[in-house]
């Protein structure tokens, strides 16, 4: 755990991967929430010499609620799998509530580790896999997405 303080600065975290909704669903969602005066935290807010981990980290913990933004593409983002771990230990040691969007894909390729998800990690198989330290990632990274699928939240195919 980090050392930084447990003091409330967002009130919603956004995990998602930039590359598939950066412009489309996440910035709509950030600015929506902004105009309800709903503190929201998206990565366009690290102020340029920021260290990334670290700042993500404090804004995860600063916040009341995580809103998780799974796409096609999330699993090939190590920031977001990591995210995702710190998230998820947030909520089970802290309360901290999490809210997953399935956005354009589906709950049980998340859970199952199918889709682009099995060729994300087959992918970190291949190419991490040799260091034991890198396996217990990507355990870690695994396990996280089983739980946050299992977790009540949104699919966007509801909403179309």
């Amino acid at each position: 755990m980090s050392s930084s303080s447990c003091t409330t600065k967002y009130d919603v975290f956004i995990s998602f991967r930039g590359e598939d909704t950066r412009e489309t669903f996440t910035v709509h969602l950030f600015n929506a929430l902004a105009n309800k005066t709903i503190r929201a935290y998206m990565d366009c807010l690290l102020q340029r010499g920021d260290e990334v981990w670290p700042a993500l980290e404090k804004a995860i913990e600063g916040s009341l609620i995580s809103i998780v933004v799974f796409s096609e593409n999330y699993a090939t983002s190590k920031w977001c799998l990591e995210e995702l771990v710190k998230i998820l230990q947030w909520r089970e040691y802290h309360g901290q509530v999490v809210i997953p969007v399935f956005y354009r894909t589906d709950p049980s390729d998340i859970r199952n580790q199918s889709g682009s998800f099995e060729k994300a990690f087959a992918k970190y198989e291949r190419d991490l896999a040799e260091s034991e330290s890198n396996r217990d990632k990507i355990s870690k990274w695994r396990e996280a997405l089983k739980k946050s699928a299992n977790i009540s939240g949104w699919h966007s195919r509801n909403y179309a």
